[in-house]
């Protein structure tokens, strides 16, 4: 049985670099606006690698030179899963963080700013905000990232 052209060697790369940071950006976006829970600083380094290699890959669909963009979406990829993981770390108090906590802060015209920057929910890297059987949200990031980068390559020196 033969394999359809699209599931071949960079077609396919370019899909699952296309796919895997759109579907965690997403999965990152509907935790923040619908389940409420805000991003810390790290969480936001991760999602600039996933803003990184959605842009790449999205533009390997339409410029010359697919195969260095798509490599370069996978290494995006690649550096989300190393941030997530170090994230995951500082969750788990295996290591210390480098950041400072952060705070989201948003008000709207006429309100006093100094209320709003005190109201403002603090968010920590080292806390752990939602997880599952144990593993937080950069822990799956970790995996899916991880994952995604390591199918990416594959599919990149796989031949036809």
């Amino acid at each position: 049985m033969t394999t359809p052209t699209v599931l071949r060697g960079l077609p396919l790369a370019r899909w699952i670099a296309f796919a895997v940071p759109a579907a965690a950006l997403g999965g990152a976006y509907a935790f923040q606006y619908w389940g409420g829970l805000f991003p810390c600083e790290m969480c936001w380094w991760q999602r600039y690698a996933h803003f990184a290699a959605l842009a790449l890959a999205a533009l390997a669909f339409v410029l010359p030179g697919k195969r260095a963009l798509v490599g370069l979406a996978g290494l995006a990829l690649a550096v989300s899963a190393l941030i997530g993981g170090f994230h995951a770390g500082v969750e788990y108090g295996w290591w210390p963080g480098i950041t400072h906590c952060t705070s989201t802060v948003s008000f709207t015209p006429g309100q006093d700013p100094m209320a709003a920057i005190m109201a403002a929910p603090l968010i920590r890297c080292d806390v752990v905000q939602w997880s599952l059987f144990g593993v937080s949200l950069a822990g799956f990031n970790f995996f899916l990232s991880g994952a995604g980068a390591a199918a990416v390559f594959a599919a990149l020196v796989r031949k036809g």
